[in-house]
């Protein structure tokens, strides 16, 4: 492998991003940075690394395994590279923003690094965008957030949007009222993760009764809904339930046409969610383009919900950008590059006039070419 090659590989799951990705990513950030701050919500900007324990503490525990540590050579201290910002901008809302008026509405966009990629998503550093929604515990601030993420995504271009609901706390509840053990309770758990209904079925009793129907409960929003209010719950379930179809409500009357679906038994990724959590789809792109729903943020447990969204995802649903016809500049047309660009050409200045122009532009992969004030197409026989 030559030398050049050698400085050109990078670790996996790391890239260079190009022309002209690295300027869709861009426009989709401020696009969506846009819509959120139009709707009240402030940016903030948390640091890439912090000390371990505040990073990975509450609710950022779960991306313990997801994290990168380095030990601060100034303090001496472990620290981590964020693998999510959600657990960032909770820390900032529930300490430095503690006395800020509730309920708090805050966004952010930067970089993520991972230890390791999914297998539908290889990439270990990405760049996250999303708002969270801090002192608030109504199904109105719930569907604020879920129609926050369809008014953005929609604000890029990305189209054929589905978002996938679901209750994590709703099989807890559920596993409390039939009062299982632990070890039913996992074996319970790792068959609704797998789907697997053979072996729900096989646990007998009320748990395969009850469980096999919300195996069977997967689907169109509203025929999921029908099917679970029909079902004799738990009091803690029935309540989870009737608050997804207040959510559910609430998102229908912004969004009427929106593709919502449900998975009641859903909870691998939302392990410490507390309410109605989500996942963002989009035809055509492989994986998820963002999630989100309730928690509890910081020591007080202040109740929040967010969402998330990955941006290389969400560019890899939004059309290709289009940009102005490029024109070449001769030296002394350099001084006309305003003019030309608030007629929406695209400028670029010749750092010394070519013999032949039209040749220069075309290399340069411009159109056009300006000399004298006068501008050329390049197969302009004048030129």
């Amino acid at each position: 492998m030559s030398d050049t090659a050698n400085k050109a590989l990078l670790p996996t799951g790391l890239r260079d991003v190009l022309p002209p990705d690295a300027a869709l990513e861009a426009v989709a950030v401020n696009r969506l940075l846009g819509v959120f701050a139009a709707h009240g919500y402030d940016r903030v900007k948390p640091p890439l690394i912090e000390f371990e324990e505040s990073l990975l503490d509450g609710v950022g525990a779960v991306t313990t395994k997801d994290t990168f540590r380095v030990m601060d050579p100034l303090s001496q201290r472990m620290m981590g590279v964020r693998a999510d910002m959600t657990i960032q901008v909770a820390r900032i809302a529930t300490t430095r923003m503690v006395r800020h008026p509730r309920p708090l509405r805050l966004c952010y966009a930067g970089q993520v690094l991972r230890v390791k990629g999914s297998q539908l998503r290889p990439e270990r550093q990405f760049t996250q965008a999303g708002i969270e929604l801090i002192g608030a515990d109504t199904p109105v601030a719930d569907a604020e957030v879920i129609g926050m993420v369809i008014r953005a995504l929609d604000a890029v271009g990305v189209r054929d949007v589905s978002v996938d609901l679901m209750l994590p706390p709703l099989v807890p509840a559920m596993c409390d009222a039939l009062q299982l053990s632990p070890e039913a309770r996992r074996t319970l758990r790792d068959a609704l993760d797998q789907k697997d209904a053979a072996a729900v079925k096989a646990m007998g009793g009320d748990v395969a009764g009850v469980f096999g129907v919300l195996l069977g409960c997967i689907g169109e929003a509203e025929e999921v809904l029908s099917r679970l209010q029909a079902m004799d719950l738990p009091a803690a379930a029935a309540q989870r339930r009737d608050t997804l179809a207040e959510v559910i409500a609430l998102v229908r009357e912004e969004h009427p046409a929106a593709t919502l679906t449900i998975d009641p038994v859903e909870y691998r990724g939302f392990e410490y969610h507390t309410g109605v959590s989500f996942s963002v789809f989009s035809r055509g792109v492989s994986g998820e383009l963002g999630r989100g729903g309730r928690y509890r943020a910081g020591e007080a447990q202040e109740r929040a919900v967010g969402a998330t969204l990955s941006v290389d995802a969400v560019t890899e649903a939004m059309e290709p950008l289009s940009s102005g016809p490029r024109v070449l500049l001769s030296v002394k047309d350099r001084l006309l590059a305003g003019r030309y660009q608030a007629d929406g050409w695209v400028t670029l200045n010749a750092l010394q006039d070519p013999q032949d122009f039209a040749a220069e532009a075309r290399r340069l992969g411009c159109s056009h070419y300006s000399v004298g004030g006068d501008l050329h197409a390049i197969n302009d026989k004048q030129g």
